[in-house]
């Protein structure tokens, strides 16, 4: 499938420049953190599993020594499932980095077993969205410091399947289906895009970080883990030796996560759908600005954050850019 997709095909060279990519150590993630890495940028690979992620490391580091301009590669603890997890690794990143110019949220899991995180929220709306909404959050201040950065919200085109229902986000009286709360997860990336572009934009006058949300094809990696645990012995491997003929490589997966990372051409860019390397129509449920609202006070009150304050200081500090 790799020659009917979109690939980037930005030369644009990141040296200087600081990049987080969630769930890098495999698939989509570790090709995203080595295109970035081949194109002299500072990459932390942000992963749940540091062992995994400091072997892929490795991996990058030994395959690619002699290349000339390349970054560098840091491992830092993440695990987007965890609310705490999210707040030690930001205020890591907020004392460490000087900047973040690009921030990946790719980590995920998909259609595993029911679920409750250790906050409360069912397993893939924690780790697919409200964990990463909270990232983003949290790192705005670092983000808004750049003269312009971008934030990336790895969806799926299944996100056309699902609407949200605000009022049970946990399956507390409805029934569980894995795969409606994987769609659900999905089209709360989209949303969450746009409804953050559109606060920064006509409500903070901050113009200079941009947001994007995309779906990155159908592609043979390790996210199908849970399929045998979900649905019957074998189903994991039926997916990942059968449906994988009919899937994208991770190389080519990646490509509209490095496009929205990097490219010029979407550098003016924000709240927008992407597929193959190129603006899409997402769902009219996604479309709808009130839903995306919805959703974005939802969040914040489920992450405990206030409106009022979260802007105030990063809006004093950015107006000027």
């Amino acid at each position: 499938m790799d020659y009917l997709s979109g690939w980037c095909k930005s030369g644009r060279r990141l040296e200087g420049m600081t990049a987080i990519v969630t769930g890098s150590n495999t698939g989509i993630g570790r090709e995203t953190a080595l295109d970035l890495y081949l194109r002299g940028c500072r990459v932390i690979m942000a992963c749940r599993d540091t062992n995994k992620a400091n072997v892929a490391k490795s991996e990058i580091e030994t395959l690619h020594e002699s290349t000339e301009g390349k970054g560098s590669l840091i491992v830092r603890k993440l695990d987007t499932s965890s609310l705490n997890s999210v707040r030690e690794f930001a205020s890591l990143v907020l004392a460490e980095e000087g900047k973040v110019e690009i921030l990946v949220n790719n980590a995920g899991v998909m259609m595993a077993p029911r679920g409750i995180s250790e906050d409360g929220f069912e397993m893939h709306m924690a780790t697919n969205h409200f964990g990463h909404a909270l990232l983003t959050l949290l790192l705005l201040p670092k983000l808004a410091s750049c003269t312009h950065a971008r934030v990336v919200f790895v969806s799926s085109i299944v996100h056309e399947r699902a609407e949200l229902d605000f009022g049970d986000m946990n399956y507390e009286t409805t029934k569980y289906d894995p795969l409606t709360a994987y769609c659900r997860s999905k089209v709360a990336n989209v949303l969450f895009a746009r409804a953050l572009s559109q606060k920064l934009r006509q409500d903070y006058n901050i113009a200079n970080v941009s947001t994007y949300s995309l779906h990155p094809g159908v592609i043979s990696t390790e996210i199908g883990r849970h399929f045998s645990d979900t649905y019957f012995p074998g189903t994991t491997w039926i997916f990942d030796n059968i449906l994988s003929w009919f899937s994208k490589s991770p190389r080519c997966g990646a490509q509209t996560s490095i496009y929205c990372a990097l490219d010029e051409k979407c550098a003016d860019q924000s709240g927008l759908y992407y597929s193959d390397c190129a603006v899409k129509a997402s769902s009219k449920y996604s479309q709808n600005y009130a839903n995306a609202e919805e959703l974005w006070n939802v969040t914040l009150t489920s992450l405990k954050i206030s409106q009022d304050t979260l802007f105030s200081d990063l809006a004093t500090d950015v107006t000027h850019l």
